[in-house]
């Protein structure tokens, strides 16, 4: 349950950093800011793991984790700008 509850609160932060760091037009409100640094926290802890070689055996919270989530919340936000463009 603890593993949720920290999902949803990392994810939350990683999206406000990720819109704050990211000028122009963005998901607008709780939920969407919200899925938004979930959906990056994925994208950053799968690019952490590629590169770094990171496994959940090292713990579930590493300190690198808002960090990655954070990265992949930007990748998915000037992902989402160049499709919304279109």
């Amino acid at each position: 349950m603890w593993f949720l509850i920290t999902f949803l609160i990392v994810g939350f932060i990683a999206g406000l950093v990720a819109r704050a760091l990211v000028s122009g037009p963005s998901p607008r409100g709780f939920a969407k800011t919200t899925l938004l640094g979930m959906a990056g926290s994925l994208v950053g802890g799968f690019f952490g793991y590629v590169v770094f070689g990171k496994d959940v055996g090292d713990g579930a919270f590493q300190a690198s984790g808002l960090l990655g989530s954070t990265f992949g919340a930007i990748l998915l936000l000037l992902a989402y700008r160049r499709w919304a463009e279109t």
